[in-house]
């Protein structure tokens, strides 16, 4: 199968449908603002190992959450009547991408989240599109992820816990705050058992990008959530 080179000159990217078996839609292009703005609006994101050319992809079936759907098993309930973990949002967005970074996934050697990746997320931080979400135990971060807001979506892209169940109480608290502020999509790209375990769900790649046009993530609606999600 012959794959689509990006033009660097132009933010075009082919039709979803020409993704091969395994989502892979494009190769090249950059990680610019613009580019990175267009991609997801359409559903699209990167992926790629240091080396290799940057990869664009958009799977079917896709994995999401519907923020009405998310499941809170019984053992986390003690964590929130606690209050055990403290949760912040765009506090320190490049710790949170560094400790997703460099956090030790099971079958995973080394990071698809490169320096140049860093650099672009980071940017597109300060400008409002992308956010963190940090957990705290005692001060010190323990657990966090980030991802991108456009329109009512929420694209999540990576998570990390240094203690046990300090990512999935961030995740929890994120998404019943996405819920209570309008929003109605989380993307969660590919499916995992932890993600799945918490109500996440694959749909076909057509409803997905049904929901995308629905939910406006075309308005780039720049905003900062340090003092709570909007």
């Amino acid at each position: 199968m012959s794959y689509f080179w990006l033009e660097p000159a132009s933010l075009y990217f082919p039709p979803p449908e020409t993704a091969d078996r395994f989502g892979m839609l494009a190769l090249g292009g950059d990680l610019s603002t613009e580019r990175l703005l267009t991609a997801y609006t359409q559903g699209i994101f990167p992926w790629y190992n240091p080396g290799e050319p940057i990869l664009w992809w958009h799977p079917d079936p896709r994995f999401v959450l519907f923020p009405h759907k998310l499941k809170v098993h019984k053992s986390m309930r003690p964590y929130f009547n606690r209050q055990h973990f403290r949760v912040t949002y765009d506090h320190d967005f490049p710790a949170v991408m560094t400790a997703c970074a460099t956090a030790d996934r099971h079958g995973q050697q080394g990071t698809w989240i490169t320096e140049e990746m860093k650099h672009a997320y980071i940017g597109l931080h300060q400008l409002g599109f992308a956010h963190s979400v940090e957990v705290w135990e005692d001060d010190i971060l323990v657990g966090g992820l980030y991802g991108i807001a456009l329109g009512k979506v929420f694209f999540g892209e990576s998570m990390f816990a240094n203690v046990s169940n300090a990512s999935k109480y961030g995740f929890i608290t994120l998404v019943k705050d996405l819920e209570a502020a309008g929003f109605q999509l989380i993307d969660c790209q590919q499916a995992t058992h932890h993600l799945r375990s918490l109500g996440a769900e694959s749909i076909p790649r057509t409803q997905f990008i049904q929901l995308l046009e629905n939910l406006e993530t075309s308005r780039w609606h720049a905003a900062h959530w340090k003092n709570g999600i909007i």
